[in-house]
Protein backbone atom coordinates (compact mmCIF):
# COMPACT_ATOMS: atom_id res chain seq x y z
CA UNK A 1 0.00 0.00 0.00
CA UNK A 2 1.54 3.40 -0.93
CA UNK A 3 1.31 6.74 1.47
CA UNK A 4 -1.46 7.64 -0.52
CA UNK A 5 -3.51 4.81 0.04
CA UNK A 6 -3.04 4.77 3.75
CA UNK A 7 -3.82 8.49 3.86
CA UNK A 8 -7.10 7.99 1.64
CA UNK A 9 -8.26 5.10 3.93
CA UNK A 10 -8.12 7.38 6.96
CA UNK A 11 -9.74 9.70 4.64
CA UNK A 12 -12.39 7.50 4.10
CA UNK A 13 -13.07 6.93 7.69
CA UNK A 14 -13.68 10.31 8.81
CA UNK A 15 -17.54 10.35 9.67
CA UNK A 16 -19.96 12.57 7.92
CA UNK A 17 -19.96 15.46 10.17
CA UNK A 18 -16.57 15.34 11.51
CA UNK A 19 -13.30 16.57 10.87
CA UNK A 20 -9.77 15.85 11.50
CA UNK A 21 -6.86 17.53 10.72
CA UNK A 22 -3.78 17.12 8.49
CA UNK A 23 -1.64 16.39 11.59
CA UNK A 24 -4.45 13.43 12.65
CA UNK A 25 -4.95 11.85 9.52
CA UNK A 26 -0.55 11.76 9.07
CA UNK A 27 -0.45 9.92 12.29
CA UNK A 28 -3.32 7.42 11.48
CA UNK A 29 -1.34 6.83 8.68
CA UNK A 30 1.23 5.60 10.17
CA UNK A 31 3.57 8.50 10.80
CA UNK A 32 3.16 12.14 11.84
CA UNK A 33 5.74 13.51 9.85
CA UNK A 34 2.92 13.39 6.86
CA UNK A 35 0.55 16.27 7.09
CA UNK A 36 2.77 18.08 4.37
CA UNK A 37 1.56 14.44 1.88
CA UNK A 38 -1.78 15.01 3.51
CA UNK A 39 -2.18 18.09 1.88
CA UNK A 40 -0.52 16.85 -1.34
CA UNK A 41 -2.28 13.42 -1.38
CA UNK A 42 -6.00 15.29 -1.09
CA UNK A 43 -4.73 17.83 -3.46
CA UNK A 44 -4.51 14.63 -5.90
CA UNK A 45 -7.96 13.17 -4.72
CA UNK A 46 -8.34 10.71 -7.71
CA UNK A 47 -11.95 10.40 -6.26
CA UNK A 48 -13.49 13.67 -5.25
CA UNK A 49 -16.82 12.66 -3.91
CA UNK A 50 -15.80 9.48 -2.57
CA UNK A 51 -12.64 10.74 -0.74
CA UNK A 52 -13.98 13.13 1.64
CA UNK A 53 -11.10 15.37 1.84
CA UNK A 54 -13.25 18.38 2.67
CA UNK A 55 -13.31 17.05 6.29
CA UNK A 56 -9.63 17.41 6.63
CA UNK A 57 -8.72 20.81 8.07
CA UNK A 58 -6.16 22.77 9.63
CA UNK A 59 -5.44 21.74 13.43
CA UNK A 60 -6.53 25.44 14.26
CA UNK A 61 -10.12 24.42 12.91
CA UNK A 62 -9.56 26.45 9.60
CA UNK A 63 -10.60 25.20 6.45
CA UNK A 64 -7.44 24.58 3.85
CA UNK A 65 -6.63 27.72 2.15
CA UNK A 66 -5.51 25.57 -0.80
CA UNK A 67 -8.74 23.67 -1.32
CA UNK A 68 -8.48 21.45 -4.24
CA UNK A 69 -11.77 21.49 -5.42
CA UNK A 70 -13.34 25.25 -5.04
CA UNK A 71 -11.46 26.98 -2.52
CA UNK A 72 -12.22 27.27 0.95
CA UNK A 73 -15.48 28.01 0.16
CA UNK A 74 -16.60 25.17 -1.38
CA UNK A 75 -14.96 23.34 1.76
CA UNK A 76 -17.09 25.31 3.96
CA UNK A 77 -20.22 24.60 2.42
CA UNK A 78 -19.65 20.81 2.05
CA UNK A 79 -19.50 20.73 5.79
CA UNK A 80 -21.91 23.07 6.75
CA UNK A 81 -24.12 20.84 4.42
CA UNK A 82 -22.61 17.83 7.01
CA UNK A 83 -23.77 19.76 10.06
CA UNK A 84 -21.03 21.42 11.22
CA UNK A 85 -21.39 25.31 12.52
CA UNK A 86 -18.29 27.65 11.89
CA UNK A 87 -17.75 29.65 14.51
CA UNK A 88 -17.77 33.52 13.96
CA UNK A 89 -14.20 33.93 13.14
CA UNK A 90 -14.36 31.23 9.98
CA UNK A 91 -13.09 28.30 11.81
CA UNK A 92 -14.35 24.77 13.23
CA UNK A 93 -14.99 24.68 16.94
CA UNK A 94 -12.31 21.45 16.57
CA UNK A 95 -13.32 20.75 20.53
CA UNK A 96 -16.75 19.65 19.10
CA UNK A 97 -16.28 18.31 15.90
CA UNK A 98 -13.03 16.37 15.72
CA UNK A 99 -13.16 12.64 14.57
CA UNK A 100 -12.73 10.82 18.16
CA UNK A 101 -11.57 7.47 16.63
CA UNK A 102 -13.84 5.53 19.40
CA UNK A 103 -17.04 7.50 18.91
Amino acid sequence: MTTFDLIYDVVCQIPQGKVASYGQVAALAGNPRWARAVGYALHRNPRPGVIPCHRVVMADGRPAPGFAFGGPDVQRALLEGEGVRFCADGTVNMSVYQWKIHE
